[in-house]
């Protein structure tokens, strides 16, 4: 902290300097430089809710298209060309406008989990299971994070839910749970029942990286960590489906290049950049029931394109998943509304206002 005394001011300009302050300097300009950075926060924190709007509409159109995709090639080896390409995207892109660089040591733990978990882990589970589940129900499954993610967050992570946060998130869980509907799951189909299992594996995993994202501080952009972390998916994923698939098995049909250009550079470069840029925003709790709004999409895309049909218990958990978000996005706004409101800075000998 840098300070002077009331009277120098020919010698220091009284303006906010980063990571300094300077005492004694007029309240004018301490509102303005004040006002400045609170703007500037906001219009970050604005673009990353539009992104995440993005993301989820593109992330729940992509469940029937991944479907659509699986008929032209197996697996492992479709997770491994939608991360290659996303990949080559995003380092051509960061390369040609100067962003790219080698992430630091203290960003490597976040390059490991999401390029490991988030990406390789879950959408290979996600892929395999997707074989023996419909795209509507899979992606139901896949993204009942907010079931893993609000206790774990308050309990370990000391995040405070206000009422309509637990109010919402309680909601948005009996709409997954009235979409699963148990009751009438078929037991004792033990291929279905493990391929359910792994969309479950993959939501816990997916929810852990959220927390990680949450809570990591570190050097660089989501955007500037993604090519990073798509490498790293991708190599073990090219590994895995040579062994356990075989030679590749994708065909060269034209409506299979137009999958893969949908799903690698829109559904993988563009979306894992903008919802871990969110994720990096928003709290836990609000981020993993945001999310829901993804197999929402993906359920009406799925009932519109892939034949499945309408049931009273997938409307009445859409409607239930919809009021979930609804309730917790309008008080997530409210908060950031309330803590965003511009205040006069305290003149020199005043207290300051009470946050």
């Amino acid at each position: 902290m840098r300070i002077f005394i009331p009277g120098s001011e020919d010698k220091i300009p009284a303006s906010f300097i980063y990571g300094e302050m300077i005492v004694g300097a007029d309240s004018k300009s301490l509102s303005s430089a004040a006002n400045s950075l609170r703007l500037n926060d906001d219009s970050a924190k604005l673009k990353s809710m539009f992104l995440l709007i993005g993301a989820i509409m593109i992330w729940g159109a992509n469940w029937p298209v991944m479907k659509l995709g699986l008929s032209h090639i197996t697996p492992i080896w479709f997770s491994t060309m939608r991360f290659s390409l996303g990949a080559i995207c995003l380092f051509a892109l960061q390369s040609v406008t100067g962003k790219l660089r080698f992430p630091p040591r203290k960003d490597w733990s976040l390059v490991i989990s999401v390029g490991l978990l988030q990406m390789m882990t879950f959408t290979v589970l996600g892929s395999i299971a997707m074989t023996k589940v419909p795209a509507g129900r899979s992606a139901v499954l896949a993204y009942t994070t907010p079931l893993w993610v609000t206790p774990v967050a308050v309990l370990f992570f000391r995040e405070s839910l206000s009422r309509r946060q637990l109010i919402g998130s309680l909601i948005g869980a009996v709409g997954v749970m009235v979409l699963f509907n148990p009751l009438t799951f078929n037991w004792g189909d033990h291929t279905l029942v493990a391929a359910n299992l792994m969309l479950l594996t993959g939501s816990f995993i997916w929810a852990m990286c959220i927390l990680h994202l949450r809570h990591h501080k570190g050097v660089c952009t989501a955007y500037e960590l993604a090519p990073w972390q798509m490498l790293l998916a991708s190599i073990p994923l090219a590994l895995m489906a040579r062994f356990v698939e075989g030679p590749y098995t994708g065909d060269s049909s034209r409506s299979f290049l137009e999958i893969l250009l949908f799903v690698g550079p829109i559904a993988t470069a563009f979306c894992f950049c903008a919802v871990n840029a969110a994720s990096m925003w928003l709290s836990s709790t609000s981020m993993s029931t945001a999310m829901l709004g993804v197999p929402v999409i993906g359920l009406l895309m799925s009932v519109a394109f892939m034949g499945e049909h309408l049931t009273v218990p997938l409307g009445g958990g859409l409607l239930l998943i919809s009021a979930g978000i609804l309730i917790v996005t309008m008080n997530a706004a409210k908060k950031h509304k309330l803590q965003n409101k511009p205040q006069e800075p305290a003149l020199p000998g005043e207290q300051p206002a009470s946050m």
